[in-house]
């Protein structure tokens, strides 16, 4: 069976370990290329986007795709519409793979909203310090809010960054609580902002801010389409062997 994995997550690449790893199935990993120089991957990669959920559908057909899996970034909700459209013209099985949302605990000072304008007004008029790790997309937003003074941090150099008071650094996650603290009290950090894109590999800086007492700006995830989903590769997996095995059943 054919595979084809909407990529650009840990957790993609986690699935494309166990995917090589199976003789029966054959798949390709599909990154949108919004980050630069990726990593080799263990699966056939391509890179770039189909042309809208037509083009995706397109693909599906012509490459006898047997199965979809979205594992694109819980902020790429387009990607996941388009997804979900293209699998239900072309007949395919679709699952999604995405990471559980952040969820607050005791000593947490959250304000949640719901799109990044809204995280830049809810910092308020008096000038703060800020460590902003919303990806270099989301940059712009916060024109409206010039007083503060931004530490951004992003995975590739975001270009011309259009904030009159900030500076970039750029990391690859993972990140643990202690170098988290670490750097925000080395920068004087008065609040975070970040989106609520789950998983382990950036909760450090939630449980810093925590252990810090800072508050947190945290931008909801938009909606996404009412498909299965999953949060395990590992059960990606299983529901990929069904659909492998269902049409051998069948005679087909």
């Amino acid at each position: 069976m054919r595979v084809l994995v909407l990529g650009g997550t840990t957790e993609a690449i986690r699935l494309a370990q166990l995917l090589a790893e199976r003789r029966d199935m054959e798949a390709t990993l599909s990154l949108a290329g919004r980050t630069r120089d990726p990593a080799p991957q263990p699966i056939p990669m391509r890179v770039g986007g189909f042309g809208g959920p037509e083009g995706l559908a397109t693909y599906l057909t012509e490459n006898g795709i047997g199965a979809l899996v979205d594992a694109t970034h819980p902020f790429a909700a387009r990607m996941s519409f388009n997804a979900a459209e293209a699998a239900a013209t072309a007949g395919v099985p679709l699952a999604a793979l995405t990471r559980a949302p952040w969820t607050p605990v005791p000593g947490d000072v959250w304000t949640e909203v719901d799109d990044l304008a809204a995280a830049a007004a809810a910092l308020g008029k008096k000038p703060r310090r800020v460590l902003l790790t919303v990806g270099r997309l989301g940059l712009g937003d916060f024109e409206s809010a010039p007083q503060h003074a931004y530490l951004v941090r992003s995975i590739d150099p975001p270009g011309e960054v259009p904030l009159p008071h900030a500076r970039v650094i750029l990391e690859r996650p993972p990140f643990d609580e202690g170098s988290e603290r670490a750097l925000m009290q080395a920068e004087r950090i008065d609040v975070l902002v970040t989106k609520n894109s789950g998983g382990k590999a950036t909760a450090g800086k939630l449980a810093a801010a925590r252990a810090l007492g800072l508050p947190v700006i945290l931008v909801r995830r938009p909606p996404r389409p009412d498909v299965t989903t999953f949060h395990d590769p590992a059960a990606v997996m299983t529901w990929l062997i069904r659909h492998a095995r269902a049409p051998a059943a069948r005679g087909v």
